[in-house]
């Protein structure tokens, strides 16, 4: 097709009419309405003077024709046509938004030209496509789940295969690690919920006056069954991160997951403090010590944390905290700007009722309990101008806390959705063995697909398109 006798564009072009043929389509564009466009693709072919630049624009042409052959999708070509008819650009709904700008930027239109009622959709759609990798945006997390990650996940179970007894350590350990691998993992999580709902409850009821017990000097002694409990519970909370530990794939990685760490935290303290009562005596001969050990056995309310690993929602609503810190920032920045505005407000007019309104940091108590719409009622106005504040506060309160709760909400659903397809993807390893052989012949065939063939783009090899 090409034809070797070039004719260069003539002083009145713009009295022409070239043909483009776009994959089969072929539409006839005046060179007026090119010569709009001087820097796009086609707007660029009026200025070629050399069969190179001209191959460099399209993939074949023909001069005494006037006719240039596009290797690209007709269908969108139509949407090309419309801009240089009309000088606005709409977006292509079946190409998605990383395809649409590989096409415009093929064609040298920029998305400037976007008419206004596509623009916002499109920046829309492309902002969204931007936001859909969270992997990108955080550091190793235990709920993102991306193909590098279960990429890992799959590098760690065949470091199983050059250990000793490694295909059993692997099961062992995919079924204390998921607990929706199999039948024995699914009751291996409902022992461990059931110990650590024992050991919170244990906490709690040895906080009851009627169960606890008082020795001749006046300490608390812990009640002889509730004292047992809670060495059961300890002694599988110690079983449990001491097996996890010697199964794990990599026991550096071990050490930085946070599920992991808040298992060596629940049972930290009580080593701690059985070590203090084994060399140093009883709290009340330790001092300031005393009271130090006293918060290490408060620690213990971290183990209800532990339920995180069996719940896909605590994990979830982990990470949504985790990644939307800006969200939480803004929201903690409204409520000082607005509690610091009324109380400012409700202390120039209460401050002469005597009524707990004396100072503005006094104010600033009731203002966060307003904002909040917790509402103690312990501080009230009780002057006119007072209650117009309180009444702004409290409504203000609303909006501010309302606004990043959709945001927020967003986030958890797509983090949920990530925790479910990453807890599939351990399970599905775990059943299937990796295959090492095989692979190549499925992967070129795959690429065989992929590369369009003449057949695909309409033409037989050799062919031509006809003038």
């Amino acid at each position: 097709m090409v034809n070797k006798t070039l004719n260069y564009w003539g002083p009145s072009f713009e009295e022409d009419v070239i043909n483009i043929n776009v994959g089969g389509l072929r539409r006839r564009l005046s060179s007026s309405a090119l010569s709009k466009f001087p820097d796009t693709r086609l707007g660029r072919l009026l200025s070629c003077d050399s069969e190179e630049s001209i191959l460099q624009l399209c993939d074949d042409y023909d001069v005494s024709a006037r006719e240039f052959y596009f290797d690209r999708n007709p269908g969108f070509f139509l949407y090309v046509l419309h801009f240089y008819q009309t000088g606005k650009l709409h977006v292509m709904e079946e190409l998605c938004v990383f395809s649409f700008c590989q096409e415009i930027e093929y064609w040298g239109i920029n998305e400037f030209f976007l008419d206004s009622c596509c623009s916002y959709r499109y920046h829309e759609r492309k902002l969204e496509s931007r936001h859909h990798n969270w992997d990108e945006e955080s550091e190793v997390s235990s709920v993102d789940t991306s193909p590098d990650e279960i990429s890992d996940i799959n590098h760690d179970l065949l470091h199983y295969s050059t250990l000793r007894c490694g295909n059993l350590r692997k099961r062992l350990w995919l079924t204390m690690e998921n607990p929706g691998y199999s039948i024995p993992s699914k009751l291996f999580s409902f022992v461990s919920i059931s110990v650590v709902l024992v050991s919170i409850a244990t906490m709690c009821i040895h906080s009851m006056p009627e169960y606890q017990e008082v020795d001749e000097n006046g300490n608390v002694l812990d009640e002889p069954i509730l004292h047992k409990l809670e060495y059961f519970c300890i002694s599988w909370f110690t079983f449990e991160v001491s097996s996890r530990l010697l199964l794990s794939p990599n026991p550096r990685k071990f050490f930085k997951h946070p599920l992991n760490l808040i298992d060596i935290v629940s049972v930290l303290p009580f080593y701690f403090t059985l070590l203090v009562d084994v060399t140093m005596g009883s709290d009340s001969e330790l001092g300031n010590l005393g009271k130090v050990v006293q918060v290490f056995r408060l620690m213990r309310i971290f183990r209800v944390l532990k339920l995180a690993r069996h719940s896909t929602g605590l994990r979830s609503l982990g990470a949504t905290l985790k990644h939307s810190y800006r969200e939480v920032g803004i929201l903690l920045l409204y409520l000082a700007v607005g509690v610091s505005v009324f109380s400012g407000v409700a202390y120039t007019a209460e401050k002469e009722e005597d009524v707990g309104f004396d100072t503005i940091p006094a104010c600033w108590w009731w203002g966060t309990v307003s904002m909040t719409t917790v509402g103690y009622g312990d501080v009230v106005p009780v002057t006119v101008a007072g209650k117009l504040a309180a009444s702004g506060c409290i409504l203000g309160g609303i909006l501010v806390v309302a606004l990043p709760i959709t945001i927020i909400f967003n986030k958890f659903s797509h983090f949920y959705r990530k925790q479910k397809a990453l807890e599939a993807a351990v399970r599905n390893s775990g059943k299937k063995e990796p295959e090492e052989g095989g692979s190549d012949s499925e992967a070129l065939s795959e690429t065989s697909l992929d590369r369009p063939s003449p057949e695909r783009r309409g033409l037989t090899p050799g062919a031509q398109p006809s003038p």
